[in-house]
């Protein structure tokens, strides 16, 4: 990397702000009140993200004289719920490409449930009035190399083979340009319907809204501390009070299980983004983005990319950061090497756009897990349900978990929960030093097969064959 291309590239971000373009919002609503003193309820919601947002909010339709509390550690919205891309995906399986491999006799059933999934978080959005730039513009996976091309062809007429194309558009070099013109994109897949783009921030404090409207009682400042059963139910104590619940889920994801043995099943991941400054006309135009779909790159480590209500342009990904240990720390939500390394991978996608600069720089941590995709199960009897380790794809995901989750407090059989990726779990993560050095050699040759035209070499092929991977 030459010098002056750094230093150019690093201009672009002297005034971003370390901060989530979507939490930087002077509509951000207040918090409610913490709990203070002991209460009682039917179905204790511990986590204020879309995980347990969803859950409170699902729990209080399917009966409305429940009694549902949520608890959150901070504010509705504030990790990665207000910080991802804000791609809202129908597929559960972390895309369709994991889902065959790993369930192939229930895929279609998990596409079908994904697709209605979505259907439902447009419904709700619409009932409710949540006001979060909601627009199912579907996404173009695209090739940047010829050997990725050639795979996009390849696995377009796989899915095809399996039935499995129904709204997905082959493009070559010319059709893709045509959507987004980019002189790196020489093909590309085009999800019509399968991808939503949606303001994230305010999809969460929408859903706040609508919980609090149905009577779910909200108490944010509330970290849950310890989770122990009481009697028939269960009892989860606060910093200045504790709640008896009969039921209990948690969406805690990226943060410590309050069921201890749920914990070696993920390790967080660091992801970052970045946001320009709104474009002008003339470079909207240069760029010909008119349809406003999400876009990625089909790149081990890959770029995901859309236009924002306000005609800014969200550049994240790339570099999934695990931390020794796997803890989760503020100071690792900023990192400018990696806003460096994207503002120049930025400017080489679309140099039409030099001089644009960025306003917001940002990072945070999301949970993954060994299979990519999200895992369910009970504790304390059927008392508790947990769901984790939506590996990035959770802005839409979240809310089949919530469902899982109150069909297994329910003690119901549905399809959901009879379902093999449900009843199944992924294989847990290795202490340390072997999580940490697993994953670097993992990152090492996920890096060195995109140099080398997507050849996997001996370890991630035997990654490949157990099952186990790393992503984010």
């Amino acid at each position: 990397m030459a010098p002056s291309a750094m230093s150019r590239w690093t201009q672009s971000l002297s005034e971003a702000r370390p901060v989530s373009y979507w939490l930087d919002d002077p509509g951000r609503p207040a918090p409610e009140p913490a709990l203070t003193g002991r209460t009682t309820c039917d179905l204790l919601v511990v986590g204020g993200g879309y995980s347990g947002l969803w859950t409170a909010l699902i729990a209080k339709e399917r009966d409305p004289s429940r009694d549902v509390v949520l608890v959150e550690g901070r504010e509705v919205g504030w990790a990665a719920s207000g910080r991802n891309g804000g791609f809202c995906a129908a597929s559960l399986t972390h895309g369709l490409s994991n889902g065959l491999a790993r369930w192939p006799d229930e895929i279609h059933a998990l596409e079908r449930l994904g697709a209605r999934n979505l259907d439902a978080i447009e419904e709700t959005v619409a009932r409710h009035s949540i006001d979060c730039d909601f627009e199912r513009t579907g996404e173009i996976d695209v090739a940047t190399e010829p050997y990725q091309a050639e795979e996009l062809r390849a696995w377009y007429d796989e899915i095809g083979a399996h039935g499995l194309a129904d709204g997905i558009e082959y493009l070559d070099a010319d059709a893709v340009r045509e959507q987004v013109d980019s002189p790196t994109f020489l093909a590309g897949l085009f999800d019509r319907r399968g991808v939503a783009m949606l303001n994230p921030a305010r999809l969460a404090w929408g859903l706040k809204r609508a919980c609090l409207d149905l009577g779910v009682r909200v108490y944010e400042h509330t970290p849950a501390l310890t989770l122990r059963q009481y009697g028939a139910g269960m009892s989860v104590r606060t910093p200045y009070g504790a709640v008896r619940a009969r039921r209990v889920a948690l969406g805690t994801n990226v943060f410590p299980s309050l069921v201890r043995r749920v914990r070696a099943y993920t390790v967080p991941v660091y992801d970052y983004a970045l946001m320009t400054e709104p474009l002008t006309d003339e470079q909207l135009d240069s760029i010909g983005w008119k349809n406003r779909q999400g876009l990625g790159d089909s790149a081990n480590q890959f770029h995901y990319f859309r236009l924002s209500s306000d005609h800014r342009i969200l550049w994240g990904g790339y570099d999934a950061i695990y931390p020794y240990g796997g803890r989760v720390r503020a100071e690792y939500d900023d990192r400018p090497d990696t806003y460096a390394r994207l503002a120049g991978h930025f400017f080489a996608c679309f140099p039409q756009l030099e001089g644009v600069r960025f306003t917001h720089a940002w990072g945070g941590a999301i949970d993954t897990c060994s299979r990519f995709s999200a895992f369910f199960g009970t504790a304390h009897a059927g008392r508790v349900a947990y769901a984790a380790g939506y590996t990035g794809l959770g802005v839409g995901a979240t809310r089949f978990g919530a469902e899982v989750m109150l069909d297994l407090l329910a003690g119901e059989r549905t399809e959901r929960t009879e379902l093999e990726m449900v009843r199944s779990k992924p294989l847990p993560f290795p202490p340390e030093p072997f999580a940490w050095t697993g994953i670097a050699l993992t990152k090492w040759s996920l890096a060195r097969a995109d140099a080398h035209e997507g050849r996997r070499n001996l370890w991630l092929r035997t990654m490949d064959r157990l099952g186990l991977g790393f992503d984010s």
